[in-house]
């Protein structure tokens, strides 16, 4: 049986103002449903059951819209942050009692075409504490973060730039809830010091994904990512 997949969807998505001044970048209208429901439906579609949504900002209007994921195919369970935003890390650490022993992580503004199964297979088979899925960027879309080589990730550092990275954090991982036991008093982190710190371990396993990502975090990635999901509609009929 697949993982629970934590959906990252706590943030003030600050990059979409004025758009998200009143509303959380999840519920941003994508191919005329709000972005959430596409996320959900393409974890269906890849056999997951379960879903935790790490929410903070506004989330009170992705928890009326989603309700208990039911209409999507899923069971879905929230964990708010509460008054005080902790971080992508933080949020997990606190989702930690819902997500089971191992679970996927996915941000609440990316649209993955990645297989789900064969990602977890190759964890299981890995026996790291964690996976991150790489893209071979090559600075086309963002800064490129990571060097890769011969299936390993070798350096992973979003601030400091090094010339033999081509490779980025495609937005899908595997942890292990053991992962977090270095962050016992953390309340707020970022997952970026966790990840950099299963790569220090070797504990990270890579997987390459060999198509883009998709994104709404920005005007321009919301676009695109509108024109793929209405083209993938009219392929299927779903958009008539």
């Amino acid at each position: 049986m697949m993982p629970t997949v934590a959906i990252l969807a706590g943030g003030t998505a600050t990059r979409m103002r004025p758009i998200t001044e009143k509303i959380p970048k999840a519920m941003l209208i994508v191919a005329g449903e709000p972005f959430i429901a596409h996320q959900l439906s393409l974890l269906r579609d890849n056999g997951i059951k379960k879903a935790v949504i790490c929410s903070g900002y506004l989330s009170g209007q992705i928890e009326d819209f989603v309700g208990d994921g039911s209409k999507f195919g899923l069971s879905v369970t929230f964990s708010c942050d509460g008054e005080k935003l902790l971080g992508t890390g933080g949020a997990l650490r606190k989702a930690l009692p819902l997500l089971g022993e191992k679970f996927f992580v996915i941000y609440g503004d990316s649209y993955l075409t990645a297989d789900f199964a064969d990602i977890y297979e190759h964890f299981c088979a890995c026996r790291g504490t964690g996976l991150m899925t790489v893209y071979r960027n090559r600075d086309a879309w963002d800064s490129s973060n990571i060097v890769f080589k011969d299936g390993q990730i070798i350096t992973y550092d979003k601030n400091k730039k090094n010339p033999e990275m081509e490779y980025i954090d495609y937005g899908m991982g595997i942890l292990k809830s053991s992962a977090f036991e270095s962050f016992p008093d953390r309340e707020v982190f970022d997952l970026s010091e966790l990840y950099r710190l299963l790569v220090s371990k070797g504990q990270m396993c890579g997987y390459e994904v060999e198509k883009r990502f998709y994104e709404i975090g920005s005007l321009n990635g919301l676009a695109e990512t509108e024109s793929y999901i209405l083209n993938l509609l009219k392929k299927t009929g779903a958009g008539e």
